[in-house]
């Protein structure tokens, strides 16, 4: 039998081809995805509470020049805009915030320029109590307001007119003007008292007044008896009665027909009481 040579040729490459082929990947059950955690539980609300990271626009109130700053200088501060907390204002528009100098060196030989810092300290609320600051929101401790470093530095923590205020440079002094304006942040939670703020405290329950009124008991007898007793105007029986009356006070009078009225005004607080009314004869019409 006669072998066709396109037919070998075929068969022995067929099995190189197929030892060439990518094979593909043993396949592994897929592992489900766990979605990520996500916290649904809500931040519990501070009421009466100045938020620590609570910003407060500040406006410089002087020049402040490397040239002849002072370290442990203070620095006042007005506020640009007032601050509420649940609707009050807890820090006035005008206010005042101070800060200290920290660093404060003048230019010198060789070319070399000054060095200025500031630390903001507090801000003054409107019970005059006063609140920490800081620079930076979340920063920790006291923060450093505009850190000048290098031979001419531009920062953007001042502002003047709106836009990003580049500290002015006399020589190598740096200074910073007068009118410059900044955003400091509360530095930690602050409970505040909000009756010193002219918010009037929740009305408590008025205390229990008592189920009754004190009583007082009244023996009323006469002489002769059978007389009629008023009280307060008021008809409540024939001597001898006892009657019961409140306490405070009260006209008492005993009536019988022949003879004038017997009347005393009597303030009882309690107890038992013995009235005797002697009654006089009227006397004999002419």
């Amino acid at each position: 039998m006669r072998t066709n040579p396109v037919a070998v040729v075929l068969l022995g490459i067929c099995p190189l081809l197929l030892a060439q082929q990518p094979q593909p990947a043993p396949q592994t059950p897929a592992v489900p995805q766990t979605p990520l955690a996500t916290s649904s539980v809500a931040v519990p609300a501070k009421p009466n509470t100045l938020l620590d990271g609570t910003p407060v626009k500040l406006r410089i109130g002087r020049n402040v020049s490397s040239a002849d700053a002072k370290v442990g200088e203070h620095v006042d501060f007005e506020v640009l805009e007032e601050v509420q907390v649940m609707g009050v204002v807890a820090i006035a528009k005008g206010a005042n915030a101070s800060a200290t100098v920290t660093v404060a060196e003048p230019k010198r030989r060789m070319g070399r320029e000054g060095k200025l810092d500031m630390t903001l300290d507090y801000v003054r609320l409107v019970d005059n109590e006063k609140a920490a600051l800081t620079a930076t929101a979340g920063g920790k401790g006291g923060s450093n307001v505009g850190k000048m470093t290098g031979a001419i530095v531009a920062t953007a923590i001042f502002t003047l007119g709106g836009s990003a205020l580049f500290l002015l440079m006399h020589g190598k002094d740096i200074t910073i003007p007068k009118g410059a304006e900044t955003t400091a942040y509360i530095n930690g939670d602050m409970r505040l008292d909000m009756s010193k703020f002219g918010v009037a405290p929740p009305e408590t329950a008025a205390a229990p007044t008592s189920a009754a009124p004190l009583q007082a008991s009244l023996i009323i007898d006469s002489v002769p008896p059978g007389a009629d007793i008023e009280i307060d105007g008021a008809f409540v029986g024939n001597t001898p009665s006892t009657v019961s009356v409140a306490s405070g006070s009260h006209q008492i009078a005993v009536k019988k027909k022949g003879f004038t009225v017997w009347t005393r005004m009597l303030n009882v607080t309690g107890g038992a009481i013995h009235l005797s009314a002697e009654l006089d004869q009227e006397s004999p019409k002419q």
